[in-house]
């Protein structure tokens, strides 16, 4: 089971803001959302893949490993 819950981290302790879903001891992953450390997307550029990107002629004609079934 994967949960998220919102909290906060503050002199070397993680706070949660609610209630954890499980009563056991349970292995967590915590991943630190810090700010102006924002993931930086480059700018498309229409046309980029021209000439790297090709398709075979035969791309539409049906599968030899699928005759079977046709």
């Amino acid at each position: 089971m994967l949960t998220t819950i919102r909290g906060y981290y503050e002199k070397g302790q993680i706070i949660l803001k609610e209630d954890a879903p499980v009563q056991t001891r349970t292995d967590v992953i915590v991943t630190f959302l810090t700010e102006g450390n924002e993931t930086t997307t480059a700018k498309r550029i229409p046309g980029g893949l021209k000439g790297k990107v090709s398709l075979p002629d035969d791309f539409n004609e049906p599968l030899d490993d699928l005759k079977d079934y046709m």
